[in-house]
């Protein structure tokens, strides 16, 4: 019986040992696991801030618009258009428009802001309103959206008394986005296009981050 008894403690010994020996190594592998894993994702650059004064802009980006000179405006001059008191039409039809390009980082959410000068009104015009394309642009599944000569755009909408202030671009309902996402980095194409004649703006804003929920306090923002 005794021996019996040895034999039995000599085994529980035995798979207790095991045991302990099996636990080391499993600890050791996920220690290894932990000290030589993947390395974790770097953050991205920071993303610039793109402002765009069209005062400076090359006449040739401009299609029916015209400069103006104004003391209030950044540099002393804007652009706008004629206001007969017409009717324009929001894209793919081809209206007075100005076309520039800007570099933005891909994956980044962007809010767009315009600095409008809110015309005087005529006829059928409130001088207060822009829709704004962009080539890259992306949604949430990664499709190509807002693109220049399509109907989807953001539409800039200003009040109804003449005068300046910072106006943010926005989806046409509750559905469509507010802010703009790139596909890659790179240099981009930005077409506003006029949606009421008399309209003028002397500076366009694309924030990731200063600007990205409230609108500038400065009537001019820096480079």
């Amino acid at each position: 019986m005794r021996g019996i008894t040895d034999a039995l403690a000599r085994a529980r010994r035995s798979s207790a040992i095991r045991l302990a020996v099996t636990l080391a190594a499993a600890a050791g592998l996920e220690a290894r696991a932990v000290a030589f894993g993947a390395p974790e994702p770097k953050a991205s650059p920071a993303a610039k801030e793109v402002v765009v004064q069209t005062g400076s802009l090359a006449k040739s980006a401009l299609d029916e618009f015209e400069f103006w000179n104004d003391d209030a405006a950044a540099g002393g001059k804007l652009v706008g258009t004629p206001n007969s008191g017409g009717n324009l039409d929001p894209p793919p039809e081809n209206d007075p428009s100005v076309t520039f390009k800007v570099a933005v980082q891909g994956g980044v959410p962007y809010r767009c802001w315009v600095r409008m000068k809110v015309g005087a009104p005529k006829g059928v015009s409130k001088a207060n309103r822009v829709w704004v394309q962009f080539t890259g642009a992306v949604d949430a599944k990664g499709k190509e959206t807002l693109k220049p000569g399509t109907a989807s755009f953001l539409t800039a909408q200003g009040s109804t008394q003449p005068g300046w202030e910072w106006v943010a671009c926005s989806g046409a309902d509750a559905k469509s986005p507010t802010l703009v996402t790139f596909r890659n980095n790179g240099e981009i194409s930005v077409r506003i296009q006029a949606g009421m004649e008399g309209v003028g703006f002397d500076q366009f804003i694309l924030s990731p981050a200063r600007f990205l929920e409230k609108a500038p306090a400065e009537a001019v923002v820096g480079k």
